[in-house]
């Protein structure tokens, strides 16, 4: 269900938003064909179009003369190509968007990013955007409009030839080059261009911006995108899907992780965005255009469970590198090129998305101290090394200082796996992932053959058990947000996946009722209730879908299946039209919230679904 915003706003609904990708970079479409969001050359660089931030930060549109609603969205199966229909008065036009991949194309230099295993494919650093007329005849325009350097440097166009066939945009010390059979001209920052398509025509437009030469013709565009097409077939041809009746959205979701990775690094977004709001005009507004350690574990999970080891073990390799080199001093977050500072700053000159201010950029909460980010990291070595049961000499390394670092700090309090911003508090949530560091790191261990640091981090973890359970507990057996409240918090829903309790514990399942009943609007999960919880900002949230998927995972679990079955069709069913998710969907109005699309939603979706899955298969044979 996709809901309009606010009466007479300017911006499309989140939800509306098409994804692109090239696995280097990313694109947002919205339904009247602009392009309002890249950012090049990386997905957390400056953006050059970023209208839905603000609408004079620079956009890229494509559409018939005369025409702002499109009759049908959809992407090519199996693809990452964004194909809008349009009917106007005179015709039917189909125009085509993607972020174009071809072969690797380092064969005599090595290439200055990659520092994952090269492959045969590579991005070609090109935006093609090409149409065909079905029927009748259409007036198209083009309308390319970039402000570089996040909306500060409005673009200077100059021609690069003799022609009207090709246009160089320059700003920001950056350069884009824009390519097409039509003829350009400018106004002010403006190219523009119109041409009359018949039945059968075809026209081509392609953005620029690298040495790699942009498609010359109409032949070789299409040429280009089918190639495309058939790489993202091939890719999501290695996957081990499920034949049920919710394939369509693991394999959307496989897709929409994939162009959340940052292929030469291996490192997976959390989102392709920042400071889409959490809460509609607030502030609550952060940039997710960086790879959470948190999300590690998940992250294999869903990968492994659906065939994608490639990709599982490029973010583990760069979740390694990252606890390699802190040792024990492991951030929350880092860029995805594996950077550790990512200073916050406060873009004051653009307005929001529907005014939703400050504009962040960065992410102040690198530095926190959060305590999940061991648990996390053993965790993701843990599932790296139960599919291939070898624990290698540098990974064991990694191994003993991660548990040493959770057993040095679990007693103290962290500002927990919300990344609050008020006081550090003893979060019920964050004992849990030291516990994880110190039992996976004793199962660990024990695979090495040394006894005696399994005993110790097992008589280790064992403590930090009986902690929690001393001290997290309220009267009705149900574990609580932190030690000094008996709010609740839907990180616990973790605690029956990960084994922290055992699933008919009668502890884990009251706090898993507790939070289906108490923490829940309309059925889904907020993460906290903000009137319990000191996180240091104003105003409300709308419901985090992560931690609904969660909760049908955790019902699921603990036995309710039919229950998790019923949850997870309604969120499948609050999907977007391109069964894309945003971080929240507001459970009155179904309103999608936050950074888009959002990878840790998309993760719990796919182990979500799985569970239920892996239920009903078990329930067949009975």
């Amino acid at each position: 269900m996709n809901v309009e915003p606010r009466a007479g706003s300017a911006f499309p609904p989140i939800a509306d938003y098409g994804f692109l990708s090239d696995c280097e970079t990313t694109a947002l479409v919205a339904p009247n064909g602009a392009v309002e969001w890249l950012c090049l050359p990386r997905m957390d660089s400056p953006s050059v179009f970023g209208a839905i931030l603000d609408r004079d930060a620079g956009t890229f549109r494509l559409h018939p003369d005369g025409a702002d609603v499109p009759a049908a969205r959809r992407y090519v199966p199996g693809t990452m190509v964004l194909e809008t229909t349009w009917c106007t008065r005179s015709g039917w036009l189909q125009v085509l968007d993607v972020l174009l991949m071809g072969p690797w194309h380092h064969e005599t230099e090595r290439s200055g990013s990659h520092r994952r295993a090269p492959t045969d494919y590579d991005a070609d650093h090109v935006l093609l955007r090409v149409a065909r007329c079905i029927s009748g005849q259409v007036q198209l325009r083009m309308e390319c409009a970039p402000v570089f350097d996040y909306g500060r440097e409005p673009a200077q166009w100059s021609y690069p030839d003799g022609g009207y066939r090709a246009a160089r945009a320059s700003g920001g010390g950056s350069e884009l080059l824009l390519t097409t059979d039509t003829n350009i001209g400018f106004e002010g920052s403006l190219a523009t261009s119109r041409t009359l398509l018949k039945e059968g025509e075809w026209r081509f437009v392609a953005l620029s911006w690298s040495e790699h030469a942009p498609p010359a013709n109409v032949d070789e565009a299409l040429e280009r995108l089918t190639w495309t097409e058939h790489h993202w077939r091939h890719w999501l041809d290695r996957g081990d899907f499920p034949d049920h009746r919710w394939l369509p959205y693991l394999q959307r979701s496989a897709l929409t992780l994939k162009g959340l990775t940052f292929a030469p690094t291996g490192a997976i977004a959390a989102a392709a965005t920042t400071s889409l709001p959490e809460t509609p005009g607030g502030e609550r507004n952060w940039d997710y255009r960086y790879s959470w350690i948190r999300d590690s574990a998940l992250a294999l999970w869903a990968l492994y469970a659906l065939g994608f080891d490639w990709e599982a073990n490029d973010f583990f390799y760069f979740v390694a590198e990252a606890a390699e080199a802190a040792a024990g001093h492991l951030q929350i977050m880092y860029g995805v090129d594996g950077r550790a500072r990512l200073d916050e700053e406060v873009l004051g000159h653009l307005d929001g998305y529907e005014g939703a201010y400050p504009v962040r950029i960065g992410n102040g909460a690198y530095d926190q101290a959060q305590h999940d980010v061991w648990g996390a990291a053993v965790g993701a070595i843990y599932q790296y090394v139960r599919s291939r049961d070898r624990l290698d000499d540098r990974l064991w390394s990694i191994v003993v200082t991660q548990v040493e670092a959770a057993l040095e700090n679990w007693r103290g309090p962290d500002r927990g796996p919300w990344e609050v911003r008020g006081e550090p508090q003893h979060f019920t949530t964050s004992k849990i992932a030291c516990w994880l560091a110190a039992d996976r790191g004793a199962r660990l261990a024990a695979l090495r053959g040394d006894e005696k640091r399994e005993d110790r981090w097992r008589r280790a973890a064992e403590e930090i058990r009986e902690d929690v359970l001393t001290h997290a507990v309220d009267d009705r057996g149900v574990l609580c947000q932190h030690y000094a409240t008996t709010g609740l918090d839907a990180s616990l829903l973790l605690m029956p996946i990960v084994g922290f309790l055992s699933p008919d514990d009668p502890r884990c399942r009251a706090t898993v009722l507790a939070i289906a009943d108490e923490l829940t609007e309309d059925d889904l999960v907020l993460r906290y209730l903000v009137e319990d919880t000191d996180d240091g900002l104003s105003g409300e949230e709308g419901t985090f879908t992560i931690c609904s998927f969660a909760l049908v995972s955790a019902l699921a679990v603990i036995g309710e299946v039919d229950r998790a079955t019923a949850l997870c069709e309604k969120l499948l069913g609050a999907a977007s039209s391109l069964h894309l998710y945003a971080e929240e969907i507001d459970p009155h109005s179904g309103r999608h919230l936050g950074n888009f699309p959002q990878a840790f939603t998309h993760l719990g979706l796919i182990q979500a679904v799985m569970n239920i899955v892996r239920a009903e298969k078990r329930a067949a044979r009975r």
